[in-house]
């Protein structure tokens, strides 16, 4: 198969698809790969890098999608690449659909074959490929949050960890997935006080069981959301509901309740967000003030990290990736259920129920178009 990697444009976005170790593997079985001029850099992997690997460079994006029949990326296309996409060419990327109708509907009108890395998903549902990013989220959001509680950074200038003698600032996780997890321990390590809320009673005991003592567990509700969010001083968003939008878990009217100059930092933004006030912002202009509340809401945070975030996608893209390649999207998702479940839209039609129901549009069972 013909394999491109394209460089990134979203703002500020350092990752690429694919390490130079990437490709070659996938030039071991026998496939072509094609990378974009400077692709790599931002992630520090240079051209000769991947020259050696054995890939083929090419100077522009439009020479990549036109001479590969799988794209291989990280983030979602943007408005300037949907006319560079062919009929029946796979894209194999984070495409979060459920929070953009626009690029569904391009998606749609491509009648590209969509398999987005974040439903991809194994027996026990768990996000294979949602989960190297969602780690690198998780604790980033406890770094950017500590940053921005500071006062030149226009938080309440609060020190996470506090003094001998001064509380330390109470932190507030919504949701206890990966990214939840994640934010929470890095949260107790810099020795704050943490809140974690989940709807899972099971999950509660788990990590009840794993954290330290600094490491609260909560039901979540509306009623004990409002009393939380009243003492905290960093909230960190992240819940998530594959494929589909995220509820709004604190509302506008909720922000009255919350302390002046406190800061939330809404991982699932690119689901839509699970506070109401948030919006996707970029890493060039992070932030913006509701309410006297600070809100840092970068859709794409592991690309402040891109080193560390490529190389740690692509430990768990590729042996995906090398399904698709070997066998063809079409016998590889027949066969691989977790890959099938990861066919969002499928040459014009959206085989991905969480998507179709976010924008009340038509749904196509996905075992209708691989029979």
């Amino acid at each position: 198969m013909i394999i491109g990697v394209p460089k990134e444009i979203k703002n500020n976005e350092n990752r690429v698809g694919l390490t130079p170790a990437g490709v070659a593997e996938l030039k071991t079985a026998g496939h072509t790969v094609y990378v974009q001029s400077t692709a790599g850099v931002g992630s520090g992997f240079e051209d000769a890098e991947y020259i050696e690997a054995g890939t083929n460079i090419l100077a522009t994006i439009e020479e990549i999608y036109k001479i590969a029949e799988m794209i291989i990326k990280v983030k979602e296309p943007i408005a300037v690449e949907y006319p560079l996409i062919k009929e029946n060419q796979l894209l194999f990327t984070y495409f979060h659909f459920a929070s953009s109708e626009e690029l569904t509907k391009a998606m749609i009108e491509k009648k590209a074959v969509c398999l987005a890395y974040e439903t991809v998903e194994k027996t026990d549902r768990s996000l294979p490929l949602l989960i190297p990013m969602s780690e690198v989220a998780g604790r980033m959001a406890i770094q950017q949050g500590a940053k921005y509680l500071e006062k030149p950074s226009g938080g309440r200038g609060i020190l996470l960890g506090g003094v001998p003698g001064v509380k330390p600032a109470n932190v507030l996780v919504l949701g206890g997935g990966i990214v939840g997890t994640q934010a929470a321990k890095m949260a107790a390590g810099l020795g704050a006080h943490v809140m974690i809320m989940d709807v899972s009673l099971a999950r509660l005991r788990y990590l009840s069981d794993i954290m330290p003592a600094n490491v609260e567990t909560l039901m979540s509700n509306k009623y004990a959301i409002a009393k939380a969010i009243q003492v905290a001083d960093l909230v960190v968003g992240a819940v998530l509901i594959p494929g589909a939008k995220a509820p709004h878990l604190i509302t506008r009217d909720m922000l009255k309740l919350m302390k002046k100059g406190a800061v939330v930092v809404d991982v699932a933004v690119d689901q839509g967000g699970c506070i109401e006030t948030c919006k996707p912002t970029t890493h060039e202009n992070p932030t913006y003030v509701v309410d006297d509340i600070l809100h840092y809401c970068v859709a794409n945070m592991p690309g402040a990290v891109p080193y560390t975030s490529t190389v740690a996608l692509t430990n768990a893209t590729l042996p995906y990736a090398l399904q698709l390649a070997n066998q063809g999207w079409k016998n590889a998702c027949k066969h691989n259920n977790e890959l099938k479940l990861g066919l969002n839209v499928v040459n014009g039609k959206i085989v991905y129920k969480g998507v179709a129901d976010a924008f009340g549009l038509e749904y196509t069972p996905v075992e209708d178009i691989l029979n």
